[in-house]
């Protein structure tokens, strides 16, 4: 779980990355003259053009629908990477752009992998590694614990029966 100023931190990096890749969809999506340009000094025009907007649009979406916010980072990481890579082909300024293009992919970058670094625990391998080292077991014996040991207090404090209690602490079959 975030603390309040990760989490403020994580959705202003999330709106400056999602709002970056979406403006840049305008130019994939209509073929605007400089996208053309670049896709086809590649050698990917149209279809790299096509699929790199497609995922760039998929990674906004991952990235402002809370539950799958390190995923969008994740996927934009991945996009963003090869958009770096191509810099290395067609150079740091395209068309008199003053490296325009070249810095937004850097702040995309590097934006994306803040996000992924705050929201580490979120990744599902990544996550539950670094919980079993805080906790000394899983999330799923962690939570199955704190299950059973509610249980044992109602069953203790309360008078309900065993079926109701199972219930109410989500052992239910």
């Amino acid at each position: 779980m975030l603390s309040k100023p990760e989490t403020i931190v994580s959705w202003v990096l999330q709106f400056v990355v999602a709002g970056i890749l979406f403006q840049t969809l305008f130019f994939k999506f209509t073929g605007a003259e400089e996208s053309v340009y670049i896709f086809s000094t590649l050698g990917v025009e149209p279809w790299g053009r096509i699929a790199s907007g497609v995922a760039e649009l998929i990674a906004v979406g991952l990235l402002l629908y809370p539950p799958t916010v390190v995923y969008g980072a994740v996927l934009s990481l991945g996009v963003i990477s090869g958009a770096l890579v191509s810099h290395t082909r067609l150079g740091l300024v395209i068309r008199d752009d003053g490296g325009l293009l070249f810095l937004l992919a850097v702040i995309v970058f590097f934006s994306s992998l803040a996000i992924v670094y705050l929201r580490r625990m979120d990744l599902p391998l990544v996550g539950e590694r670094l919980f079993r080292t805080e906790m000394g077991r899983s999330p799923a014996r962690y939570y199955l614990e704190i299950r059973l040991d509610r249980a044992r207090h109602l069953l203790i404090q309360s008078s309900m029966p065993v079926v109701e209690v199972a219930v109410a602490c989500g052992f239910v079959s």
